[in-house]
């Protein structure tokens, strides 16, 4: 009876794709958490990472960049019982601090951590490759607790452009 039954595999065409994953690229430099207010890096290092920042453009992947400036010109906001305590920066307890960010939107975690290797980054620097959470990632009750949240994302990412 199976004979009249044609048992066909799905074909992605060309002009399909597989769902894609959000990835943040995390610059950690070491040392950054002692920079004074002001630091910058030098002009070498910025255009050896323009050129990464253009490959990532130039491959459609590349969703946001930004640097940071270091946290001795930041603060932080903690909530120990329950109350907001403001602290200036920088922060004495700090092991490791952000430097900077890449949101990417690829294929895999395996293609996300490619790319964190062309970085041009020096042996002082790490970058963490970390999955943005989506709303369908969810159970249910949270989807419904979080109601709006993607008509927020949508509304910001129109703004940007």
């Amino acid at each position: 009876m199976l004979s009249n039954i044609a048992l066909v595999a799905p074909v992605i065409t060309s002009t399909e794709r597989m769902p894609t994953m959000r990835f943040m690229l995390l610059m950690i430099p070491k040392g950054y958490e002692t920079a004074a207010p002001g630091t910058v890096p030098d002009a070498e290092a910025v255009a050896a990472m323009m050129k990464y920042n253009k490959s990532l453009e130039e491959a459609g992947v590349l969703l946001a960049l930004d640097g940071l400036h270091p946290p001795s010109m930041g603060a932080r906001v903690s909530f120990a019982g329950g109350k907001p305590k403001v602290t200036d920066g920088p922060f004495a307890e700090a092991k490791e601090v952000l430097g900077g960010y890449w949101m990417i939107e690829v294929d895999s975690k395996e293609e996300a951590v490619e790319w964190a290797t062309r970085c041009p980054g020096s042996e002082s620097e790490v970058i963490e490759v970390r999955q943005v959470q989506e709303i369908s990632d969810f159970p249910a009750d949270v989807q419904e607790a979080a109601a709006g949240f993607s008509e927020m994302q949508a509304h910001r990412r129109n703004a940007g452009s």
